[in-house]
């Protein structure tokens, strides 16, 4: 029977040795397997790996899967410990070579929040959740 749960995400992609170096270098992933054309990251949580999409198409046997897809497909969301985090991570992870899409700002949602993006163009954030708002209203006793 299927669960519910994600065990493994897979990265697409027509070039794993500049993305393997994005994720590793800038994100600071550590290599866990080194299959050439199929990177895993150790990662807490959730299995995290790198593949061609043309070994992909190998082994599916299903030839869509080596068109390189147009447009953005996915995001992923990566925490910080608290929101003055999110500014120095995204200054240090853009110095090291992500491409800026939106610097820090607090959202509506409750968190502040940046983007950013790897070398083929996929979008994805850091975050922390902002502090409750304190109430005003002083209670009566």
């Amino acid at each position: 029977m299927l669960q519910p749960r994600i065990a493994l995400i897979t990265v697409l992609t027509g070039d794993v040795p500049t993305m393997r170096a994005f994720y590793e270098r800038v994100l600071g992933f550590p290599v866990k397997t080194d299959m050439d054309q199929y990177i895993e990251f150790a990662s807490e949580g959730v299995r995290f790996s790198l593949c061609d999409r043309t070994i992909l198409s190998e082994a599916t046997e299903h030839a869509d899967y080596a068109v390189p897809p147009a447009g953005q497909k996915f995001e992923m969301a990566f925490p910080c410990a608290g929101p003055q985090d999110v500014d120095v991570a995204y200054r240090r992870i853009v110095a090291a070579g992500a491409a800026p899409v939106k610097p820090p700002a607090d959202m509506p949602w409750g968190q502040r929040t940046a983007f950013f993006a790897d070398p083929d163009g996929n979008i994805h954030e850091i975050f922390a959740d902002l502090p409750a708002p304190e109430n005003g209203a002083a209670s009566a006793v």
